[in-house]
């Protein structure tokens, strides 16, 4: 998914980037899928606005069979999302640790709570009963963003040419490793490519702690 395409007589850049698989260590290892990723671009010098943005439904992370859905979810800032739940026991959602902190408390099937997200960044979000259940909220400042497709490419059409700065999250990567990758880039009119990462989806870490640091019991579960 790219963003929004401006009018034609300013010029128009298309940028390109990708995220790589790094070989598997062993060949009888199954490659995992790659992570999800997102690449954005924040215009370092006004731009023209888009001729048109699309109207978006209100933004909503469902809470159905014990997941988020959908898991990763890009919205601008300031932008309210609800958070209804739908599995006939109690859900809480909860991010402590970047982007924005919230803790919604315990609430049962049919009832929704709402957040906004009213800075840049991501959000790493789980709910305090089922640690199976994450989800995270990329809150950005531009319409100029894409996601990776299955084979880790990204595509931006339509950019006015002018100065950038490119930002790429990743998944599990180290947020050190993303900030080094993170460059500014001048476009013209036609297609850049403005770099590449290589993950090992092998090495990436899983699991987390419950909203109060510890590991997660079975009898903490609510159903």
């Amino acid at each position: 998914m790219s963003c929004f395409a401006t009018d034609a007589a300013s010029g128009q850049a298309t940028v390109t980037a990708s995220v790589r698989r790094q070989p598997p260590s062993s060949s009888r290892r199954a490659e995992r899928p790659l992570p999800s990723a997102v690449l954005w671009l924040n215009p370092l010098q006004p731009v023209p606005a888009p001729v048109s943005e699309p109207a978006h439904p209100p933004y909503t992370l469902t809470q159905k069979d014990r997941m988020f859905t959908p898991h990763v979810l890009v919205v601008p800032v300031g932008t309210p999302v609800n958070f209804p739940n739908a599995d006939p026991f109690f859900h809480n959602v909860f991010s402590l640790y970047n982007g924005k902190r919230f803790d919604l408390g315990l609430y049962e099937k049919g009832t929704n709570r709402q957040v906004v997200f009213n800075r840049e960044g991501v959000s790493y979000l789980f709910c305090n009963i089922h640690p199976e259940m994450s989800a995270v909220v990329l809150a950005l400042k531009t319409s100029w963003w894409a996601r990776a497709d299955d084979q880790g490419a990204f595509k931006i059409d339509a950019l006015p040419p002018g100065d950038y700065e490119a930002h790429l999250w990743v998944e599990g990567v180290d947020p050190r490793e993303l900030d080094h990758w993170t460059h500014r880039v001048h476009l013209n009119n036609g297609s850049q490519d403005v770099g590449s990462l290589t993950v090992n989806p092998d090495a990436l870490p899983v699991g987390h702690t419950n909203k109060f640091g510890a590991p997660y019991l079975p009898e903490t579960r609510i159903y």
